[in-house]
């Protein structure tokens, strides 16, 4: 039996519709807290975004209201990677030693590069008429080190010449800026004068230089830098690349050099066949002649020589 009052259900349902609303325009890029409510349940975060420097407690929250017997769980990822922190209350067995559950979320004692990544907050009645869940990003600040840069020492004007940076320490991932004789490259050449003759691509993502084609110009030398918007970029070592015009002369000296070796060749293998010295070296193997004469027969126990060869 309904013991409920006249209306109430009605009720209940606007509440929820209202709550879900409420918490979609809260979690589109608003700053105020974000929650998603189905039912009667409400689950918020006051903090969607966390950002913590590295071996630093991080604190995730998550409430609710509109529960009668709540049951939480944290669900981790990170791109491919899956894990469970919390279950029905508890903080699970490869957690246990790293953070703490409570009625307003959970918190790491001391958070590493690897516990970056969407940690979602779902509530449920035992009984699965109410739930809600919220989802917090956790961004684990790990300043970057020193770039590495492979940068060619010389290349052909007209060829393809690729510049790489990386460094694979940062969180969140760095990005990269290139400079040439000390002067920050745009990511668009075009867009100033002193790399307007150059043509080139910069992904700052990824840290690649593209010069596609060399010019005269684009000698010089060349530093990255990498930073991820926590504490001080990185520079790379400075590495000097020439942009040199194809030595035509060196190639067609080359050619006939091999020419020469080549004549020479063919010239001696016909003077040794001119002067017959093939034929006298087949000579002299085929004198000698080998003379086989069969054994006669001979007592038991009798030994002799019986055979010979003549050379």
């Amino acid at each position: 039996m309904d013991c409920s009052p006249p209306g109430s259900s009605v009720h209940g349902i606007f509440q929820g519709i209202i709550l879900e609303w409420v918490a979609i325009s809260f979690s589109r890029g608003s700053s105020r807290p974000s929650f998603l409510a189905l039912g009667r349940g409400a689950v918020q975060t006051y903090e969607p975004i966390v950002k913590v420097p590295e071996n630093r407690p991080a604190k995730l929250s998550c409430s609710y209201s509109g529960f009668s017997s709540p049951r939480v769980e944290w669900k981790f990822t990170h791109g491919d990677i899956r894990g469970l922190v919390c279950y029905n209350n508890k903080i699970t067995a490869s957690y246990e030693n790293r953070v703490t559950f409570s009625d307003s979320g959970i918190t790491f004692h001391s958070v590493t590069r690897k516990d970056t990544g969407m940690y979602t907050c779902m509530v449920s009645d035992e009984g699965g008429n109410t739930y809600g869940e919220v989802t917090v990003q956790l961004i684990v600040l790990v300043p970057p080190t020193k770039p590495t840069i492979s940068v060619p020492s010389s290349v052909t004007i007209g060829t393809r010449a690729v510049l790489t940076c990386s460094e694979k320490d940062g969180s969140p991932p760095s990005e990269y800026k290139w400079f040439k004789d000390g002067v920050e490259m745009p990511v668009e050449p075009k867009s100033n004068r002193a790399f307007s003759n150059s043509s080139y691509t910069l992904n700052p993502k990824t840290g690649e230089l593209t010069f596609d084609p060399v010019s005269a110009s684009d000698t010089g030398d060349f530093t990255c830098e990498a930073q991820n918007g926590y504490e001080s970029p990185m520079r790379s070592d400075t590495v000097h690349m020439d942009a040199v015009e194809l030595n035509v002369g060196g190639i067609v000296a080359a050619v006939l050099v091999t020419l020469i070796l080549l004549g020479a060749l063919i010239f001696g293998i016909w003077f040794t066949y001119s002067r017959g010295y093939f034929d006298r070296a087949k000579k002299g193997t085929s004198s000698k002649k080998v003379i086989y004469s069969q054994p006669s027969a001979r007592s038991e126990g009798e030994f002799r020589q019986t055979s010979s060869f003549l050379v």
